[in-house]
């Protein structure tokens, strides 16, 4: 096999991610971390569509003369297809893969660049929600190459919306109850099972660490599924999981401690490891510069935060995101009216709209040029604003890689979550830390129902939306506001721990340990 510039690779890892941004940003960094603790070549596989902001991303992990351990992981862009999970980008995982095993040379379809032959891979790190990727690995390679799957969300939410024990809160038995229902009907078991995630009899959802909730509380907004990503989609990270050697659970000990003990007793009894390694944020001097290439405005946005401030003050911004999927899609009229209510309160703020589906009418972007303390932006270097320290709260769906970031940085949140796993993020938070704010008046749909932990029937109305609003905001730049956020700066300090390096008779953060594990299993 060739060598790398003089690079003889000890081992070779491969890692792919579709295209969610808070699940490819976070592999991009573990990769990083594995190119610099050993001799090991890294393949990342990622969609075209994201090959600029993904090589810009690999760059903020390195300094100046490391340029040896960034030339150790390859990004190979795969044709991306119609959606996210198209057979076309899920075909070229399975070529490329071929080719891997083979030893013949890979070509990125983005640049056209060709990838001389190295040896085998030895393990195979594939996102939480490409199961088609982690069958194709068992069967061209068997067993003779370990397969891990990412799961760069949160914990607590995992056993229930994908089908765990009932003994931490997951629905076993209902998988079981479509598996025999598909054996007697001839209907497709994931079909139904699809049906039965969103299968609401009002139900208590009990999860070790977590507040108890009704089950439709999971599905707090009305929201329209983005093409390729389906209920059963969803339901595969079980069989993917399954099929796998072992999870890598992207999340801190220190923040869900109740999840992974139970994730861990889950997986020692199916004989599969469990690496809990999460934060991962890209660090170091050039981790601002190469954020900023990924963003058209980013300049402008720099230059409004140091003005704010000048003007404003510490902590006195506001920072909306929805993330790169999510978006108040089929009621973007409460966002509009929050808005009113933040300029109203003479906020300065920063919006970002950068999923596909995410549209910012004229009429909105006019009146924020007007009120002259705002920003619409497509993509944002949201690390940035995190860290910037006129930034003070931020509004958040709540996915996992916004919350570990915003955690991070010591922003406190306030909560706007959609699906999955935000609304269980916005519950520990809120209630169990008491170091953050939920918005209740903007659910939709099923979260138009009554909440468990506190009896509140939301009212579904613009009027009640602008109340809680002016509410919120008023007590989260006030001293409430200021007592949740020193409670999050001692969680802050946890986790932040987590990667914490051996000192004297201190083993080192507990992320740390198991990152290294891994690695020698290399």
């Amino acid at each position: 096999m060739s060598s790398l510039n003089g690079f003889h690779p000890e081992s070779h890892l491969v890692a792919f991610a579709y295209e969610a941004w808070g699940h490819t940003r976070s592999v991009i960094v573990f990769c990083a971390r594995v190119a610099k603790a050993r001799p090991v070549l890294v393949t990342m596989f990622t969609p075209t569509s994201f090959y600029e902001r993904a090589t810009a991303e690999l760059a903020r992990n390195f300094e100046t003369g490391e340029e040896a351990h960034l030339s150790r992981v390859r990004i190979v862009a795969l044709k991306r297809g119609d959606t996210i999970t198209s057979p076309v980008l899920n075909n070229g995982f399975a070529s490329s893969w071929q080719k891997l095993i083979e030893g013949k040379e890979l070509v990125c379809a983005k640049t056209g660049r060709r990838y001389p032959p190295v040896i085998p891979p030895r393990a195979a790190i594939i996102d939480c929600f490409a199961h088609r990727p982690v069958m194709d690995i068992r069967e061209i390679s068997g067993n003779g190459v370990r397969v891990f799957v990412w799961l760069p969300i949160m914990l607590s939410a995992v056993h229930y919306l994908f089908f765990g024990p009932e003994s931490v809160g997951g629905r076993e038995s209902a998988r079981l109850r479509a598996e025999e229902e598909a054996r007697r009907t001839g209907e497709d078991v994931g079909e139904i099972m699809a049906k039965l995630l969103l299968e609401t009899q009002g139900e208590i959802v009990r999860v070790p660490g977590i507040p108890p909730m009704y089950e439709y509380e999971y599905h707090p907004q009305d929201f329209p599924i983005p093409e390729g990503v389906s209920s059963k989609l969803l339901l595969q990270i079980h069989d993917s999981v399954i099929n796998a050697d072992g999870v890598f659970a992207v999340t801190p000990t220190s923040y869900e401690p109740e999840a992974v003990a139970s994730m861990r007793k889950w997986l020692s009894g199916l004989s599969k490891s469990l690496y809990v390694v999460g934060p991962f944020l890209a660090s170091g001097t050039q981790a601002a510069k190469y954020e900023q290439k990924q963003s058209a405005q980013a300049p402008e946005i720099v230059a409004f935060l140091n003005q704010t401030l000048k003007t404003a003050g510490e902590r006195s911004l506001l920072y909306i995101s929805f993330g790169s999927v999510f978006w108040p899609a089929k009621s973007p009229e409460m966002l509009w009216a929050f808005l009113d209510v933040v300029m109203d309160l003479n906020i300065p703020f920063i919006l970002s709209y950068a999923p596909a589906i995410a549209e910012v009418p004229e009429a909105v972007v006019e009146k924020v040029r007007r009120y002259g303390k705002g920003i619409v932006s497509k993509w944002v270097p949201q690390q940035l604003i995190l860290n910037h320290p006129a930034t003070g709260w931020f509004v958040t769906h709540g996915g996992h890689n916004s919350v570990l970031e915003s955690l991070s940085a010591g922003i406190p949140q306030i909560f706007w979550p959609h699906e999955a796993d935000q609304p269980v993020n916005a519950a520990h938070i809120t209630e169990n830390l008491d170091a953050a704010y939920e918005l209740i008046e903007v659910r939709t749909g099923l979260g138009l129902k009554p909440i468990f932990r506190n009896g509140r029937t939301p009212a579904g109305t613009l009027d009640a939306v602008q109340a809680e609003a002016r509410d919120v905001l008023t007590r989260a730049f006030g001293d409430e506001g200021a007592e949740k956020r020193a409670r999050l700066l001692k969680l802050r300090e946890a986790i932040l721990a987590e990667w914490d390096e051996p000192c004297g008779e201190s083993p080192g953060g507990a992320s740390r340990r198991d990152f290294l594990a891994f690695m020698d299993t290399l």
